[in-house]
Parts: C-alpha cells; sequence; structure tokens
C-alpha cells in the first residue's frame, strides 16, 4: 500500500453491507481505503473505488501489519458472524498500535468484550434504527453511515442561509466542529475542499463530526 500520513488512511476488515458501504463512502470522500475480505468477489467489486482491497483469510498480527493496517489511524473491524475472529482480530489491531479501533457487535456480551480490549463499539441493527429516526426528523439529512456511537458521515444538503457563503465563512467546522470532506455539486464531486470554496444552493455536503453537532448545526441553520 503506498504509504501516506496516517491520518489520511482507513483500514476495512471485512466487506459485508456496512463494510463495504462505508469503504465506498470514505473512498469516494477522496480518503485512502484499505480493506480485506475472504471473498474474492466482493474484493473485486471493492477494487472498482481503492486499489488497496485485499482477499486474505488469515488476519493474524503479522498478516495484518503486511497488508498496511498498522499505517491507519482507524480500523473498522465489521466481522460479526464469528464472535471469535472478530475479538482477536480486534487484540491484533490494539497490539499493533492502531491509534482507534472501532468494531461491530452482534451482541450486548459481545460488545462488552470487544469494549474491554480496546476497541469502540457499534451495534448495526440499532444505528440503523437510528439513522432512519435521523432520516425522519430532518429532511435535510440525505445519507448518513454511523462510524461509531458518536460520530456519522452524513450527506446533507446546503441550508439556504449559507449559499453564497465560503466554506470558511459558514462557520461548519469552527462553530460545530464538522469538517467538509466533499462536495457534491450537481454531477461534479468536489473532493478537495478549500477554506475559500464558495457555496452554491444546489451543493450537498459530506460532513463527518459528533451527532450532537450535526444536530445542532441542522437545527441552527433551517
Amino acid at each position: 500500500m503506498r504509504k501516506r500520513s496516517q491520518e489520511e488512511v482507513y483500514g476495512i476488515v471485512g466487506l459485508g453491507r456496512f463494510g463495504f458501504a462505508v469503504a465506498r463512502e470514505l473512498a469516494i470522500s477522496g480518503a485512502e481505503v484499505l480493506c480485506v475480505d475472504s471473498g474474492e468477489e466482493t474484493v473485486r467489486e471493492a477494487r472498482l473505488f481503492t486499489e488497496n482491497a485485499l482477499v486474505a483469510n488469515d488476519l493474524s498480527l503479522n498478516s495484518l501489519r503486511q497488508m498496511g493496517f498498522g499505517e491507519c489511524s482507524t480500523v473498522i473491524v465489521c466481522i460479526g458472524g464469528k464472535i471469535d475472529v472478530s475479538l482477536l482480530t480486534v487484540l491484533n489491531l490494539v497490539n499493533l498500535g492502531v491509534p482507534h479501533v472501532i468494531a461491530k457487535a452482534v451482541s450486548e456480551d459481545h460488545g462488552a468484550l470487544l469494549e474491554k480490549i480496546g476497541a469502540e463499539v457499534i451495534y448495526p441493527e440499532r444505528d440503523m434504527g437510528i439513522r432512519l429516526a435521523k432520516r425522519l426528523k430532518s429532511s435535510s439529512v440525505l445519507e448518513s453511515i454511523n462510524l461509531s456511537a458518536d460520530t456519522d458521515i452524513s450527506e446533507v444538503a446546503l441550508p439556504s442561509r449559507l449559499a453564497g457563503k465560503t466554506v470558511v465563512d459558514s462557520g461548519i467546522r469552527k462553530k460545530y466542529g464538522l469538517n467538509i470532506i466533499a462536495i457534491r455539486r450537481g454531477k461534479e464531486l468536489i473532493t478537495q475542499v478549500l477554506p475559500g470554496e464558495r457555496l452554491r444552493g444546489d451543493d450537498v455536503l459530506l460532513l463527518i463530526g459528533k451527532n450532537n453537532e450535526l444536530e445542532r448545526f441542522l437545527e441552527e441553520n433551517q
């Protein structure tokens, strides 16, 4: 894997529906994504949006290191069906020194064990309910992916009151702590969002940040 600064590299272990969606959205936003799965067909599909998609069954510490997961700032473990593999993979990533490990849990007991060995835990079914509730609550949120219990990647229609302002003048980052990782503008996808970029009324923002700050942003900019 081509080495870049640690903050820019995300790892995905397991390309089920959830893992595949997160990997694709991060890659579309311009982030470098390293992903691995045991299924050749799934990995082949992932190579349409990232060159760093690998087929592997061995998730030992040495194997994860050789694949490049030690260079990741965040790794999301999306293995749910095999709890023993999930736990061992998280333990290996923690021992590898990955700063932020997020793991999918299939039960409260599974989640408790994951937390004890150093992972931030997500519960897909519960998070899907939260995601649906957010979409029903706010028509501005077009799509959302839960990265953790309190952090989302959200696709948000630009509030009309911010049209014409630059990114820096919008206060999205300074006031709310949200980062614009991409802008959809018609058929164009802007992945290098500069502070002086002037926002347009039909823009769709791809935001990453804390859920409570996103809610505050939407409430204050209706």
